[in-house]
């Protein structure tokens, strides 16, 4: 069988079997010797492309649709529909598809069918003219359903709580927010004060106005807020106080001295509350020592060391809190420990240095340990600079705060183990059955602290006194005129900072002397200058004579000085208990030089009794070193015959 190459229709090579070629060609032929069946053929498609023409004939949708078929332009089909013209003979572009059903079949299809169809149908007959069809199997299900619903919403009704008409007055919340303005009001309409509802109103006023009063204390307005609350029931309301004051101090640590303040001047005059105050502060700081709360037992050991130092508390409980942290060290605890020093580490000292000195040396064991870790280790060597340095940066009690006396203040002697009971129920409002009889006790008390008995008097008559003050108070002014005294003492720190600097400048005590004697003391600062002299010879580490030399001259120069020096070696015999051994050697030396060179009388003498009774042991040692050096600055037989001098036997009996 041979192969011969040809192309198709579009130029591919290709090789075709001469047998195969020769029926295609025998196939084609046959086709073109039957017009007859050409003829049927195309009859039969121009009948099937009227029928679908006269199916869509009615619809543009129909026209763009067929336009649509292979091989035909839109904007041509558009354009006949328009016009109307159905003549167009498009066989030569359009396919041929045979129909896959035969030719004997009627067409279903057909635009008479689907005309009839369309208005034999109503459109939503099914959906809204007809009733809906239901079905009988399920209806019984449905039935059950709507009544187990209806017995269900029967049973809610019935169980459903009444609502309560709450008064937001008497919960025990104190209820909602009421306006102070629409409180007044209500506390007005309540003519009965022993009834709960106006003791209710005027607890919650009176803890609004605590609270107010605490949130808003600092250094410059602090004797102000005390005077506030004094005016309040804190006696009623001390639960109250406490809780706020605490809750102030752990939300600001930084102002603990200025809470700790207010305690002290609170404590002064009512002992009971300062003592519930240290209780709860002594509570919490357990609960947070128990729990390894590091940040609650800062904040209450550093509230604790300041009611230390305000004397409110005793020093006997700082120790014990100290020994407790340091006994079983920790990182946490000896963080705690150290936080504490520094607060009170001071005032423990002054009060109490053997202690002190206890807690120092556990700490130093600890350091020396070395188990801790380096950040703790850091901390209790910045601790012993702190001591070094005399708690300079941190004192006990600044000036401003300074506020109560000594004598005037209660010191509460508690230790951990008695702070036990809180006493909470003090927070919660409580009916009083003698709720005005308190009201007048506590109002005649608040008298007596504020003196302010012609208080309510005088708010009576403010219209009508208004006048005669402002014109009494334009004459006293034209009368009376005030001198100011400045009692802060600004200008003697300063004279005194002027003489420390000339004498540490000075080389020698003829230039010291030319510089002070220049500098041109008003009179009355001759004390200051004295006082001076001897407190920088007195914190020397040894005795140096250019301090004795530096008060010779002054004596000889200028006698006005001589008394002022006399008057202090009496204050400085009386007081000789309260200096450490090293400055009471150098205060001996330098009297006995003045009392050698004459610059004092020997008169001075007549304050010293040798007797057992009159003299201590730091007065005896006094007297032995100030007889020593004179006797080697005079030689044994000139003293004696000085001492038996007829002149000074009056001051010798």
């Amino acid at each position: 069988m041979g192969l011969e190459n040809d192309r198709d229709s579009k130029g591919r090579k290709h090789k075709k079997c001469k047998n195969v070629k020769e029926k295609e060609l025998k196939r084609v032929a046959s086709k073109e010797c039957s017009p007859e069946r050409n003829e049927k053929k195309k009859t039969k498609l121009q009948v099937k492309d009227i029928d679908k023409e006269s199916k869509y004939s009615n619809s543009e949708y129909s026209e763009n649709f067929k336009g649509r078929r292979k091989g035909e332009n839109r904007r041509e089909l558009d354009f006949r529909v328009r016009g109307n013209d159905r003549s167009f003979d498009n066989g030569s572009r359009r396919q041929d598809y045979k129909r896959y059903w035969s030719n004997d079949k009627k067409d279903e299809f057909s635009n008479q069918d689907l005309e009839a169809k369309e208005s034999s149908y109503l459109i939503g007959s099914r959906y809204y003219s007809e009733p809906k069809r239901k079905r009988d199997s399920n209806r019984k299900d449905r039935e059950n359903k709507t009544v187990i619903e209806e017995s269900k919403a029967d049973e809610l009704k019935k169980a459903a709580p009444v609502k309560k008409n709450i008064d937001m007055i008497t919960t025990k919340t104190g209820g909602a927010y009421i306006p102070p303005g629409k409180l007044r009001l209500m506390q007005a309409s309540i003519t009965d004060k022993s009834s709960a509802e106006y003791q209710r109103i005027a607890w919650e006023a009176l803890k609004k106005s605590i609270h107010g009063h605490i949130n808003k204390v600092n250094t410059s307005n602090i004797a102000v807020v005390a005077r506030l609350l004094f005016k309040e029931n804190i006696v009623r309301g001390r639960g109250l106080l406490c809780r706020s004051i605490i809750q102030a101090q752990a939300a600001s640590p930084t102002f603990t001295n200025v809470y700790a303040c207010l305690v002290a001047i609170i404590n002064s005059k009512f002992p009971n509350i300062g003592e519930l105050l240290l209780k709860r502060v002594a509570i919490r700081f357990k609960r947070g020592y128990k729990r390894n709360d590091k940040a609650t037992c800062i904040t209450a050991a550093t509230f604790i060391a300041h009611l230390i130092n305000q004397r409110v508390a005793h020093e006997i409980l700082g120790l014990e809190l100290l020994t407790l942290l340091v006994e079983n060290p920790t990182d946490d605890s000896v963080e705690v420990a150290v936080a504490f020093l520094k607060e009170c580490g001071q005032k423990l000292a002054e009060v109490s240095s053997k202690g002190s000195n206890a807690i120092f040396d556990m700490l130093r064991n600890i350091l020396h340990e070395g188990k801790l870790e380096k950040r703790i280790q850091y901390m209790i060597e910045v601790m012993f600079q702190i001591r070094k340095d005399e708690f300079r940066s941190f004192p006990s009690v600044v000036e401003e705060l300074d506020l109560v006396d000594e004598e005037d203040q209660f010191t509460h002697l508690m230790s951990l183990d008695d702070a036990t009971d809180p006493q909470d129920l003090l927070n919660v409002f409580k009916m009083d059955d003698l709720y005005e009889a308190n009201e007048e006790k506590y109002k005649e008390l608040r008298n007596e602290i504020l003196d302010t008995d012609n208080e309510d008097s005088g708010s009576e008559n403010d219209s009508s006194g208004d006048e005669d003050e402002e014109d009494s108070e334009a004459d006293d002014n034209e009368e009376k005129r005030v001198s100011i005294v400045d009692n802060t003492e600004t200008n003697i720190i300063a004279l005194r900072k002027t003489i420390y600097l000339t004498i540490q400048s000075s080389l020698d005590f003829e230039e010291c002397a030319h510089k002070l004697l220049r500098m041109e003391i008003k009179p009355g600062q001759e004390q200051e200058l004295c006082h001076m002299f001897l407190d920088c010879c007195a914190e020397q580490r040894t005795y140096e004579k250019f301090f004795g030399l530096l008060a010779q001259r002054f004596c000889q120069v200028n006698h006005i000085y001589v008394a002022p020096f006399e008057q202090i070696f009496s204050d400085s015999y009386a007081t000789v208990h309260r200096l450490d051994t090293n400055k009471l050697r150098n205060v001996a030396k330098f009297f006995a030089h003045l009392l050698f060179t004459d610059a004092i009388s020997w008169a001075v003498l007549q304050t010293v009794k040798l007797n057992e009774e009159d003299t201590t042991s730091s007065s005896r040692i006094f007297i032995k070193i100030l007889f020593q050096e004179l006797s080697e600055y005079m030689g044994l037989a000139s003293l004696n015959a000085r001492l038996k001098d007829p002149t000074l036997q009056t001051a010798m009996d």
